[in-house]
Protein backbone atom coordinates (compact mmCIF):
# COMPACT_ATOMS: atom_id res chain seq x y z
CA UNK A 1 0.00 0.00 0.00
CA UNK A 2 1.35 3.49 -1.46
CA UNK A 3 1.33 5.83 1.99
CA UNK A 4 0.83 9.66 0.40
CA UNK A 5 3.36 11.42 2.80
CA UNK A 6 2.81 15.30 2.10
CA UNK A 7 5.62 17.41 0.79
CA UNK A 8 6.58 20.81 1.68
CA UNK A 9 5.10 22.67 -1.23
CA UNK A 10 1.79 23.84 -0.96
CA UNK A 11 -0.97 24.11 -3.32
CA UNK A 12 -0.72 28.00 -3.76
CA UNK A 13 0.99 29.02 -7.10
CA UNK A 14 5.29 30.28 -6.56
CA UNK A 15 5.45 33.84 -7.06
CA UNK A 16 8.66 34.27 -9.54
CA UNK A 17 11.27 37.42 -8.39
CA UNK A 18 14.58 38.17 -9.43
CA UNK A 19 15.44 34.63 -10.60
CA UNK A 20 13.69 32.42 -7.66
CA UNK A 21 10.06 30.86 -6.86
CA UNK A 22 9.54 31.69 -3.61
CA UNK A 23 6.08 30.24 -1.65
CA UNK A 24 4.39 33.43 -0.72
CA UNK A 25 3.26 32.27 2.52
CA UNK A 26 1.97 33.55 6.05
CA UNK A 27 3.84 32.61 8.84
CA UNK A 28 0.89 31.04 10.04
CA UNK A 29 0.34 28.77 6.79
CA UNK A 30 4.26 27.63 6.50
CA UNK A 31 3.89 26.35 10.28
CA UNK A 32 0.72 24.68 9.69
CA UNK A 33 3.14 22.68 6.96
CA UNK A 34 5.88 22.56 9.42
CA UNK A 35 4.02 20.76 11.86
CA UNK A 36 1.69 18.64 9.85
CA UNK A 37 4.85 16.99 8.17
CA UNK A 38 4.75 13.28 9.19
CA UNK A 39 8.35 12.79 10.88
CA UNK A 40 9.10 9.91 8.50
CA UNK A 41 8.95 11.61 5.32
CA UNK A 42 11.93 12.40 3.40
CA UNK A 43 14.35 15.06 4.55
CA UNK A 44 13.60 18.56 2.44
CA UNK A 45 15.01 21.95 3.12
CA UNK A 46 13.27 25.69 3.29
CA UNK A 47 15.94 28.37 2.52
CA UNK A 48 14.99 32.12 3.33
CA UNK A 49 16.87 33.91 0.89
CA UNK A 50 17.59 37.75 1.43
CA UNK A 51 19.59 40.46 -0.50
CA UNK A 52 22.92 39.55 0.21
CA UNK A 53 21.74 36.45 -0.85
CA UNK A 54 20.56 36.95 -3.80
CA UNK A 55 23.13 39.16 -5.19
CA UNK A 56 25.67 35.68 -4.69
CA UNK A 57 23.36 33.69 -6.54
CA UNK A 58 23.48 35.74 -9.17
CA UNK A 59 26.86 35.12 -9.58
CA UNK A 60 26.95 31.32 -8.41
CA UNK A 61 25.30 28.65 -10.67
CA UNK A 62 26.33 26.25 -8.11
CA UNK A 63 25.16 28.37 -5.13
CA UNK A 64 21.91 29.04 -7.00
CA UNK A 65 20.81 25.39 -7.84
CA UNK A 66 20.89 24.88 -3.55
CA UNK A 67 17.87 27.72 -3.58
CA UNK A 68 16.47 26.60 -6.56
CA UNK A 69 16.66 22.60 -5.34
CA UNK A 70 15.08 23.37 -1.71
CA UNK A 71 11.52 22.18 -0.86
CA UNK A 72 10.68 25.52 0.43
CA UNK A 73 11.65 29.30 -0.30
CA UNK A 74 10.83 32.10 1.87
CA UNK A 75 11.90 35.28 1.58
CA UNK A 76 13.83 37.01 4.96
CA UNK A 77 14.49 40.20 3.25
CA UNK A 78 11.66 43.04 3.90
CA UNK A 79 13.84 45.29 1.61
CA UNK A 80 13.49 42.80 -1.21
CA UNK A 81 9.67 42.39 0.04
CA UNK A 82 9.50 45.99 -0.67
CA UNK A 83 11.20 46.06 -4.26
CA UNK A 84 8.30 43.33 -4.92
CA UNK A 85 5.41 44.86 -4.04
CA UNK A 86 6.88 48.08 -6.23
CA UNK A 87 6.42 45.48 -9.06
CA UNK A 88 3.23 44.73 -7.43
CA UNK A 89 4.37 41.34 -7.42
CA UNK A 90 2.60 39.33 -3.52
CA UNK A 91 5.61 38.58 -1.80
CA UNK A 92 5.07 37.98 1.53
CA UNK A 93 8.28 38.21 3.77
CA UNK A 94 9.19 35.74 7.04
CA UNK A 95 12.48 35.64 8.85
CA UNK A 96 14.13 32.80 9.61
CA UNK A 97 14.80 33.56 13.32
CA UNK A 98 11.25 34.48 13.29
CA UNK A 99 10.36 31.33 11.94
CA UNK A 100 12.02 29.13 14.46
CA UNK A 101 10.75 31.49 17.48
CA UNK A 102 6.96 30.87 16.14
CA UNK A 103 7.64 27.10 15.50
CA UNK A 104 8.91 26.76 19.41
CA UNK A 105 6.56 28.97 20.27
CA UNK A 106 3.60 27.23 19.37
CA UNK A 107 0.80 25.51 21.11
CA UNK A 108 0.98 22.20 18.81
CA UNK A 109 4.84 22.05 19.16
CA UNK A 110 6.00 18.94 20.79
CA UNK A 111 9.57 20.34 22.98
CA UNK A 112 9.52 16.43 23.13
CA UNK A 113 10.35 16.31 19.07
CA UNK A 114 13.64 15.73 18.14
CA UNK A 115 16.28 18.39 17.13
CA UNK A 116 19.15 18.76 15.41
CA UNK A 117 21.33 21.86 15.93
CA UNK A 118 24.34 22.05 12.90
CA UNK A 119 26.20 24.84 13.70
CA UNK A 120 26.71 27.73 16.54
CA UNK A 121 28.34 27.20 19.84
CA UNK A 122 28.22 24.48 22.95
CA UNK A 123 26.96 27.77 25.17
CA UNK A 124 24.35 29.42 22.80
CA UNK A 125 22.89 25.50 22.25
CA UNK A 126 22.43 25.46 25.70
CA UNK A 127 20.92 28.44 26.16
CA UNK A 128 18.57 27.62 23.72
CA UNK A 129 17.70 24.27 24.82
CA UNK A 130 17.19 26.19 28.19
CA UNK A 131 15.00 29.05 27.23
CA UNK A 132 12.51 27.26 24.86
CA UNK A 133 12.40 23.83 27.11
CA UNK A 134 13.52 21.54 24.39
CA UNK A 135 13.84 18.51 25.48
CA UNK A 136 15.58 15.79 22.74
CA UNK A 137 17.76 18.60 20.94
CA UNK A 138 21.36 17.34 20.21
CA UNK A 139 24.15 19.84 19.21
CA UNK A 140 27.03 19.46 16.01
CA UNK A 141 30.23 21.97 16.04
CA UNK A 142 30.24 21.70 12.33
CA UNK A 143 34.02 21.66 10.83
CA UNK A 144 35.82 24.45 9.29
CA UNK A 145 35.99 24.64 5.81
CA UNK A 146 32.53 23.25 4.84
CA UNK A 147 32.54 24.87 1.30
CA UNK A 148 36.86 24.29 0.76
CA UNK A 149 36.99 20.86 2.19
CA UNK A 150 34.60 18.21 0.69
CA UNK A 151 35.71 15.55 4.05
CA UNK A 152 34.07 18.42 6.32
CA UNK A 153 31.05 19.06 4.00
CA UNK A 154 30.85 14.88 3.83
CA UNK A 155 30.91 14.70 8.02
CA UNK A 156 28.27 17.22 8.46
CA UNK A 157 26.11 15.27 5.96
CA UNK A 158 26.25 12.10 7.58
CA UNK A 159 26.42 12.94 11.21
CA UNK A 160 22.44 14.71 9.90
CA UNK A 161 21.99 11.11 8.22
CA UNK A 162 23.32 9.23 11.47
CA UNK A 163 21.01 11.44 13.99
CA UNK A 164 17.55 11.50 13.07
CA UNK A 165 15.62 14.72 14.19
CA UNK A 166 12.27 16.76 13.27
CA UNK A 167 13.82 19.30 12.66
CA UNK A 168 17.27 19.95 11.78
CA UNK A 169 18.23 23.75 12.22
CA UNK A 170 21.28 24.74 9.53
CA UNK A 171 22.99 27.35 11.62
CA UNK A 172 26.49 27.72 9.52
CA UNK A 173 25.88 30.53 7.18
CA UNK A 174 24.84 30.82 3.48
CA UNK A 175 25.51 29.30 1.27
CA UNK A 176 27.35 26.63 3.29
CA UNK A 177 24.27 25.79 4.43
CA UNK A 178 22.37 25.69 1.39
CA UNK A 179 24.81 23.44 -0.03
CA UNK A 180 24.52 20.59 3.09
CA UNK A 181 20.50 20.99 2.74
CA UNK A 182 21.01 20.27 -1.05
CA UNK A 183 23.96 17.43 -0.33
CA UNK A 184 21.43 15.85 1.97
CA UNK A 185 18.54 15.49 0.20
CA UNK A 186 20.88 14.21 -3.14
CA UNK A 187 21.40 11.37 -0.74
CA UNK A 188 17.98 10.58 0.21
CA UNK A 189 18.82 8.85 3.60
CA UNK A 190 18.08 11.56 6.21
CA UNK A 191 14.48 12.44 7.16
CA UNK A 192 13.00 15.64 8.79
CA UNK A 193 13.15 18.95 7.80
CA UNK A 194 15.94 21.37 7.30
CA UNK A 195 15.84 24.86 8.38
CA UNK A 196 18.72 27.09 7.27
CA UNK A 197 18.69 29.89 9.49
CA UNK A 198 22.08 31.29 9.59
CA UNK A 199 22.14 33.31 12.67
CA UNK A 200 18.75 32.86 14.02
CA UNK A 201 19.69 30.65 17.12
CA UNK A 202 22.29 33.62 18.09
CA UNK A 203 19.03 36.24 18.26
CA UNK A 204 16.32 33.69 19.33
CA UNK A 205 19.06 33.45 22.61
CA UNK A 206 20.27 37.38 22.66
CA UNK A 207 17.14 39.28 21.06
CA UNK A 208 19.06 42.64 22.37
CA UNK A 209 21.39 41.67 19.41
CA UNK A 210 18.27 42.21 16.83
CA UNK A 211 17.34 45.33 15.44
CA UNK A 212 13.57 46.80 17.47
CA UNK A 213 10.40 45.71 15.88
CA UNK A 214 10.08 49.36 14.42
CA UNK A 215 13.69 48.90 12.44
CA UNK A 216 12.58 45.45 11.51
CA UNK A 217 9.29 47.13 9.75
CA UNK A 218 11.07 49.56 8.05
CA UNK A 219 13.23 47.44 6.38
CA UNK A 220 16.14 48.92 8.67
CA UNK A 221 17.26 45.76 10.24
CA UNK A 222 20.28 45.56 8.36
CA UNK A 223 21.21 49.60 9.58
CA UNK A 224 21.23 48.02 13.16
CA UNK A 225 23.03 44.99 12.54
CA UNK A 226 25.87 47.27 10.58
CA UNK A 227 26.31 49.88 13.48
CA UNK A 228 26.63 46.96 15.68
CA UNK A 229 29.25 45.22 14.01
CA UNK A 230 30.84 47.66 11.14
CA UNK A 231 33.87 46.20 10.64
CA UNK A 232 32.66 43.04 9.86
CA UNK A 233 29.77 43.76 8.16
CA UNK A 234 30.49 46.97 6.20
CA UNK A 235 31.42 45.42 2.89
CA UNK A 236 28.25 42.80 3.13
CA UNK A 237 25.26 45.90 3.58
CA UNK A 238 27.17 48.85 1.91
CA UNK A 239 28.94 47.22 -0.86
CA UNK A 240 27.31 43.27 -1.51
CA UNK A 241 24.00 43.75 -0.39
CA UNK A 242 22.80 47.17 -2.33
CA UNK A 243 23.23 45.38 -5.84
CA UNK A 244 20.20 43.82 -5.33
CA UNK A 245 18.89 47.41 -6.59
CA UNK A 246 20.40 46.90 -9.58
CA UNK A 247 19.36 43.33 -9.82
CA UNK A 248 15.31 44.51 -9.60
CA UNK A 249 16.32 47.32 -11.76
CA UNK A 250 17.22 44.92 -14.86
CA UNK A 251 14.39 42.47 -14.18
CA UNK A 252 11.84 45.11 -14.17
CA UNK A 253 13.82 46.61 -18.09
CA UNK A 254 13.67 43.13 -19.01
CA UNK A 255 10.04 42.82 -18.12
CA UNK A 256 9.28 45.89 -20.20
CA UNK A 257 11.23 45.28 -23.42
CA UNK A 258 9.49 41.82 -23.56
CA UNK A 259 5.82 43.66 -23.19
CA UNK A 260 5.20 42.20 -19.51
Amino acid sequence: MNIHVPSLEPLEPRVRFLGLDYDALSTDKVLDLLIARPPEASFAAIVTPNADHLVRIEHSPVIAAAYRDAGMRLNDSRIVGLLARLRRIPLTTVPGADLVRDLFDSPRFDTSWPILVVGGSEALFAQLVSQFGLQAARHYDAPMGLLTNPASMAATVDHIEAHPARFILLAVGSPQQELIAQAVAERGNARGIGLCIGAAVEFLVHPDRRAPQWMSRFGLEWLFRLLREPRRLWKRYLVDSPKVFALAWRDWRTERAAGK
